[in-house]
């Protein structure tokens, strides 16, 4: 897949699961219960024990049936390993200018964490794809993207921190390109309690909140 094909995919969804699991056993049944809502793409973070084997095990398992991306990205380094392990795209929560050079190196699309209007457009013109909004909750939500897509309407923006089921429409009418939800979809409190189909509602009922705020 291409880098714009990749781009394109994650903003025909609309969502950005952000899968922070304990065990890599634990992460495999959480993308199995978000697949089944209809959601096939996901970020494992680098939190998650053992994380790029995770990458590489989803890599293999699913192939082009997932788009799996690497989350809480610090340094080159880091994200190179990901990419080698299969991850399709990048996430950090914050600005490392020469983590977004390494994902150019590999045509890989790289998602660095902005919170300021500096930050943004540091993070465009150095050639990020998208800009990750952290934490968008704490900074007053979807009307901090709308402020921020008034002067940049041509950056895609992806709003973490604070996207939840009732905040979500709010986001996307707002300018958001598509959303990172946390614990609100990936609930693995859920999952380990064995109650995956919580999970699987969860994520078709983002999928479908997406689409009707897009109308």
């Amino acid at each position: 897949m291409t880098k714009a094909e990749i781009v394109k995919q994650l903003e025909e969804l609309g969502l950005v699961p952000v899968v922070r699991a304990s065990s890599a056993d634990e992460a495999m049944q959480v993308i199995e219960a978000i697949k089944a809502g209809g959601v096939n793409v996901l970020e494992i973070t680098m939190t998650v024990p053992g994380a790029i084997k995770v990458i590489e095990k989803v890599a293999d398992k699913y192939g082009s049936d997932v788009l799996v991306g690497a989350g809480t990205v610090l340094d080159p380094e880091t994200a190179r390993a990901c990419l080698l392990a299969g991850a399709q795209f990048i996430v950090s929560p914050a600005l490392n200018l020469a983590t977004i050079a390494m994902c150019q190196r590999y045509s890989a699309p790289v998602m660095p964490g902005v919170l300021t209007p500096t930050e943004v457009v540091t993070a465009w013109s150095a050639g990020a794809d998208i800009v990750k909004v952290f934490p968008c909750g704490s900074m007053g939500g979807a009307s901090y993207i709308k402020n921020l897509k008034g002067p940049f309407p041509q950056i895609k923006m992806v709003p973490t921190g604070g996207v939840s089921l009732t905040t979500a429409a709010d986001f996307i009418k707002a300018g958001a390109a598509a959303l990172g939800v946390g614990t609100d979809l990936v609930d693995v409190k859920a999952i380990r309690e064995g109650n995956p189909e919580i999970v699987t509602e969860r994520a078709r009922q983002f999928v479908q909140i997406v689409k009707d705020a897009r109308g």
